[in-house]
């Protein structure tokens, strides 16, 4: 045998041997022997430095067991290595998606969407995942043109619907809102979470009676969707009906008795029914869950000092007013209780914050009242005009 063919002969055993080490790869990969794989991928990485075979698969398997964050890197390195390979870019997307690393997800699936055609299967489902990254992101403004991609390609989905009702909620696009609502209403009559979003739209829009509505639907649909008879609970209290939202507020508490805004808002309640002996250990319960809440701080010290507890109620309007300083009811209650104490300067200082709110407040309105005088709407056809031919 010649130096040259026996070259030749090695090479050929050598690439039958790395070929071997491959088939041993994929097969104990396909079985789910995911240790053995890994081990095997290495040895091929080690025949093979320069392929981005051994490092996607490697990616692969870390992705299978939930490993997100150690996949990665690997298939970042395949991709360095050849940024062609199909499906790479994909998966490092959905393993950093599933990571909870959306900015960089959505870098990676905008790159892929940008090289599909338009008429690509593909381009649905990149909607759906950049639109849920921006949605996960808190980004509702930007989740909603791929939400409306998505939705207008997938005639069934529910979840997709109600993320954009959301998204579009969240940013007041509120017909927006109600036109998703109705989609949502052929797909599922009875879906109490999307009459609950519809509610809240009827609400941004002043619409007090078919907000109202709206929840009341959904409290029949799922009377245990959570926030359901808080919502409807607050939307009574805002309309001052307090005996009907009292009821409502502590349904949610039988469904949630950890919800602090339904028990504030019940201990409110009571004390507009001038049940103030209720409210007490009500509220003492949500300045200890949540000290942040001016106004659990602000009605607390209401209640003590219907009960002559000057000092304790003194304490607890002070915290409501550092935390809601911009709270008209807060410096004028805190003024009373100072005049009460004797405190005249102090009473005085807070009775002139209280008037300086107000006078912004209603400066602001003028404002926008001059601002619309200003700007009047366009020309319009007059009331039966006949429309142009």
């Amino acid at each position: 045998m010649t130096l040259a063919m026996a070259a030749a002969h090695c090479v050929g055993q050598t690439e039958a041997a790395s070929d071997r080490q491959r088939q041993t790869a994929l097969a104990l990969e396909q079985q789910g022997k995911n240790s053995e794989a890994e081990a095997a991928w290495r040895a091929v990485i080690k025949a093979h430095p320069s392929s981005p075979e051994p490092y996607a698969h490697l990616g692969l398997l870390e992705a299978r067991q939930e490993h997100y964050k150690e996949a990665v890197p690997l298939y970042r390195k395949a991709l360095e290595m050849r940024p062609a390979v199909p499906g790479l870019r994909l998966n490092l997307g959905l393993a950093l998606f599933k990571g909870g690393e959306l900015k960089q997800a959505i870098q990676e699936f905008s790159i892929l969407l940008g090289s599909e055609p338009p008429s690509s299967p593909e381009v649905h489902r990149l909607n759906i995942l950049i639109g849920m990254a921006h949605y996960g992101l808190a980004e509702y403004g930007e989740a909603v043109p791929y939400l409306k991609e998505a939705v207008a390609h997938d005639a069934q989905s529910l979840p997709l619907r109600l993320a954009l009702a959301h998204s579009c909620l969240w940013t007041k696009q509120n017909q927006c809102v109600l036109d998703v609502y109705r989609e949502i209403l052929a797909l599922d009559a009875e879906s109490a979470e999307a009459d609950m979003v519809a509610g809240e739209a009827l609400d941004e829009m002043r619409d007090n009676e078919g907000s109202t509505k709206m929840f009341r639907a959904a409290v029949k649909a799922n009377p245990k969707e959570p926030n359901v008879h808080f919502g409807l609970g607050y939307l009574l209290w805002a309309q001052k009906q307090y005996k009907e939202a009292a009821s409502e507020f502590q349904a949610e508490l039988a469904n949630d008795p950890d919800h602090v805004q339904a028990r504030l808002y019940l201990a409110d309640t009571y004390i507009q029914l001038n049940r103030i002996e209720d409210a007490g250990p009500l509220l003492e319960k949500v300045v200890k869950l949540d000290p942040s809440v001016g106004m659990g701080h602000l009605d607390l010290g209401i209640v003590y000092s219907e009960a002559g507890r000057n000092e304790d109620a003194l304490r607890e309007m002070i915290l409501a007013a550092k935390l809601t300083p911009d709270d008209v009811d807060v410096h004028w209650r805190l003024g009373r209780l100072y005049r009460t104490l004797g405190k005249k300067d102090e009473a005085k200082a807070e009775f002139d914050k209280a008037s300086t709110l107000n006078k912004a407040a209603d400066q602001d309105l003028y404002k926008k009242i001059e601002n619309g005088n200003a700007h009047p709407p366009p020309a319009q056809s007059p009331p039966n005009a006949p429309a142009d031919q």
